[in-house]
């Protein structure tokens, strides 16, 4: 079988152990089989009383802990972990299934072959569930908005990225949805005068606050929300939607 990345991983079905690098990851197997989970990046948030081996982060696992750990399979995604990373846990002969979620679609398919080929687990009842609630019609009001993930210097979320596709599905325009990049570097000024109506202020990767963020937009409507809402893939899609609505009312 092949991963999203269409790399061949071996493995015996179903996985016992698994190590997630991945938030999402995390939470979903956490939610669907949560024995099974062995280990898990300082990030991993969710569930609250998550109680494995940390194996440090997204960006500098120790590949060590990993392998001492002896998985059957470890989960990773393209864009939050290092392609070096997961080359040298294969050489060290550990299986890597590595997920591509780049729209709402794109996770939905991408966890149902992650939990079905790779794992053996068959479809979780959380996935139906997201599935259903993000195939309704969108609900809100249509709007342009920008969404920083980082200040000084200022980042937004750009194209080809989940959290853009998801902000479609909700009825909304990404005002940085053309620029060539998935996530740029922008000057504030561009944030509020891009014919933006509301800036989403969401709580990571950077902490946005009440304190830390709706000033520097005196000029533009701002709404704080969710990161795990707004960027997560996994079982976060089952509550996200009506969250975000909630938000944006």
């Amino acid at each position: 079988m092949n991963d999203d990345l269409g790399h061949a991983v071996t493995r015996e079905a179903p996985a016992h152990r698994v190590v997630s690098l991945v938030p999402s990851l995390t939470e979903a197997v956490a939610a669907t089989r949560p024995e099974a989970l062995v280990g898990a990046t300082d990030w991993c948030t969710h569930p609250a009383d998550l109680d494995v081996a940390r194996v440090r982060g997204t960006k500098n696992p120790d590949r060590a802990a990993i392998i001492d750990l002896a998985p059957d399979l470890v989960i990773a995604n393209h864009e939050e972990n290092r392609e070096l990373d997961v080359d040298r846990l294969r050489e060290a002969g550990v299986p890597v299934w590595v997920t591509r979620i780049e729209t709402v679609d794109q996770a939905f398919a991408s966890m149902r072959r992650l939990f079905v080929e790779a794992l053996g687990w068959g479809v979780p009842d959380w996935l139906v569930e997201a599935e259903r609630v993000w195939a309704e019609p969108a609900r809100v009001p249509p709007r342009r908005v920008a969404v920083p993930i980082w200040r000084d210097p200022w980042m937004v979320v750009g194209s080809r990225t989940f959290t853009g596709d998801l902000l479609s599905r909700l009825g909304l325009v990404n005002a940085f949805g053309d620029h060539q990049d998935r996530y740029p570097h922008v000057e504030l000024d561009a944030i509020g005068t891009s014919g933006t109506d509301l800036v989403l202020l969401p709580d990571e990767p950077y902490v946005f606050t009440a304190d830390d963020g709706p000033e520097a937009f005196p000029l533009t409507p701002t709404t704080l929300v969710s990161g795990r809402a707004l960027t997560w893939y996994g079982p976060s899609l089952v509550t996200a939607r009506d969250e975000l609505e909630r938000a944006l009312r």
